[in-house]
């Protein structure tokens, strides 16, 4: 991990570099999402809200992970990375959330003011997180929380819930550095199976993970906010990377390979490459390596899917 003198070094750095323009909004078109109450529960619906928002509709749940609505991922309201595509859809008019799963408590992926706004639209959701969150969101209004470390599993509603390892960190101050964990998630109905890798790196396990809980009929993988490569190479993987992580999965089940939806692109600037090059280049190299291209979703935002394939 980098201590402050990276920290300091790359920002020194960044002074220097004259940012991307924004990408113009035809780029990043947003869509109003096809979303239903509910879907049976032999079908498996998908719905990319933004970032590492997404509704995942598996096994008659309404699941939602690393929920953002706020305009920063920030502490404040007036500073820090803003969005800058808007979300595709109100909070009231989501369908009911049976689930909220989080990775980890990165300001990018555990808002305060989202979750207070869920908290209050119900008290039956219940909130799936790594060891160490469950007080802060209890604070914030949550009521049914349940904490998970590596390699746990537990059943809820009829989907069995995996958490599974993941190269990152977390903090909200300057001093609780990784005092929390951090994860990614894996989701298996009776007719589907779904990981959402949350926020993480390369890293060594992704075979392991495919071999525990998989296949995976959809895998949810980020591929954005990788530059510089030394200093984020860490803690963030490249297109190329999840190229890579991808293969690894399916190496740990056997060979069999299902759909990739790629996420934590294309909303906030949080890093120094182009809004839209995670997506061209991950687009690229997945063409490259000889995938089908019926098995990469590259959603819009707000974009909804309701046929993937189940590998069970």
């Amino acid at each position: 991990m980098h201590g402050l003198f990276d920290v300091a070094r790359m920002l020194m750095k960044r002074r220097h570099i004259t940012p991307p323009p924004d990408s113009p909004s035809d780029v990043f078109p947003v869509v109003s999402p096809q979303i239903v109450e509910r879907l049976p529960a032999n079908e498996l619906g998908v719905t990319w809200l933004g970032h590492s928002t997404v509704l995942l509709q598996i096994g008659g749940l309404n699941v939602l992970t690393d929920p953002i609505w706020s305009e920063r991922a920030s502490p404040v309201r007036f500073a820090g990375p803003k969005r800058l595509i808007p979300v595709p859809i109100a909070i009231d008019a989501l369908p009911p959330i049976d689930i909220v799963l989080l990775s980890h408590n990165h300001y990018d992926h555990l808002d305060r003011r989202t979750v207070k706004k869920l908290a209050r639209r119900s008290k039956d959701t219940e909130w799936l997180m790594p060891l160490g969150l469950a007080g802060l969101l209890q604070k914030w209004g949550a009521r049914r929380v349940r904490e998970m470390d590596w390699w746990a599993r537990m059943d809820a509603r009829g989907v069995r819930f995996g958490c599974t390892p993941a190269q990152h960190f977390s903090a909200r101050g300057l001093r609780d550095r990784s005092k929390t964990l951090w994860c990614g998630w894996t989701l298996a109905s009776g007719a589907h199976s779904v990981y959402f890798a949350g926020d993480t790196a390369l890293f060594p396990e992704f075979a392991a993970i495919g071999e525990r809980f998989g296949p995976f009929d959809l895998s949810l993988l980020p591929i954005g906010a990788y530059e510089p490569r030394w200093f984020m190479k860490t803690v963030h993987m490249s297109p190329e990377d999840a190229i890579e992580a991808y293969k690894a999965l399916s190496s740990g089940a056997g060979g069999e390979r299902g759909a990739v939806l790629p996420i934590h692109w294309g909303t906030f600037r949080l890093t120094e490459e182009p809004m839209a090059e995670p997506q061209e280049r991950f687009r690229q190299r997945w063409a490259e390596a000889g995938f089908s291209p019926d098995l990469l979703l590259l959603l819009k935002h707000g974009e909804s899917r309701t046929t993937v394939s189940s590998r069970r």
